[in-house]
C-alpha cells in the first residue's frame, strides 16, 4: 500500500510572490513584452474554459490574459516569465525527510502537488534535497488534474502501481480529496511530520 505527500505547506515552505500578477508582469517586461496597464485585472480573469478539476498551466493563462488585451508574447515569453517569477527560497520543514522514510517502510511513496508553474516542483525538490525521496512525482500541471479531483490521486496510485492508502497534507479542501480513492487523509495540523511514523503504524 502506498503513501503520498503534498509538497507546499506540508514538506516545504516556499517564499512565493505576494502579488503574482505584478511579479509576472515584471518578468514579461524584462523579456520585451508590452504589458497592458490593466494586466492585474486580466490576470485575475478566467480566460480558458477548462473542465471541472482540470489544471490550467499558468503560462497558458498568462498568454490568454495578454491576448485578451491584444498583446502577443513571442518566443515562449509567457512560460519564461512565469518560471522566473516563481523562483522562491525553499525551507524544508522539520521532520520531512524522516516522515518520508517512515512512509517508505510500508511501501512506495509518491508526491502529489497542486502546482500550475512548470519546473517549480522539480526545482523545489532539488533545493529541499528531496530529489531522491519519491517513487513517483505527480504535479497538477503535469497530469492535468488538481486536487481534490480524484484523478490526481488516481494518477499517483497508477504510477506507484498500487492502491493509495494514505495521503499526507495540510489542506482538507484539496488534500482531503484522497478519500475519493479510499485513501485516508492525514492532516499535519493534527499529526505533525515528526509524529507521522506512529500514525502510519496505526493505519497501515
Amino acid at each position: 500500500m502506498a503513501v503520498s505527500f503534498d509538497l507546499f505547506g506540508t514538506l516545504v515552505d516556499a517564499d512565493t510572490p505576494d502579488d503574482p500578477a505584478a511579479a509576472v508582469a515584471r518578468e514579461l517586461r524584462e523579456r520585451g513584452v508590452a504589458v497592458p496597464d490593466d494586466f492585474g485585472a486580466a490576470y485575475r480573469e478566467v480566460h480558458i474554459d477548462a473542465p471541472d478539476g482540470a489544471e490550467v498551466p499558468l503560462p497558458a493563462h498568462v498568454s490568454a490574459a495578454l491576448s485578451s488585451r491584444g498583446v502577443d508574447a513571442p518566443n515562449n515569453a509567457s512560460r519564461r516569465a512565469v518560471v522566473a517569477a516563481f523562483d522562491p527560497d525553499i525551507n524544508r520543514r522539520e521532520g520531512a525527510r524522516r516522515a518520508i522514510e517512515a512512509a517508505a517502510d510500508h511501501g512506495p511513496v509518491g508526491l502529489c502537488s497542486n502546482c500550475s508553474v512548470p519546473e517549480l516542483v522539480r526545482r523545489t525538490l532539488v533545493r529541499a534535497d528531496l530529489t531522491d525521496a519519491f517513487d513517483a512525482v505527480v504535479t497538477s500541471v503535469g497530469c492535468g488534474w488538481r486536487k481534490p479531483d480524484a484523478r490526481a490521486f488516481e494518477t499517483v496510485a497508477r504510477r506507484l502501481d498500487t492502491d493509495l492508502a494514505v495521503h499526507v497534507g495540510d489542506e482538507a479542501a484539496t488534500d482531503g480529496g484522497a478519500t475519493a480513492v479510499s485513501a485516508e487523509y492525514v492532516d499535519i495540523a493534527e499529526t505533525p511530520l515528526p509524529s507521522l511514523s506512529g500514525r502510519l503504524e496505526a493505519i497501515l
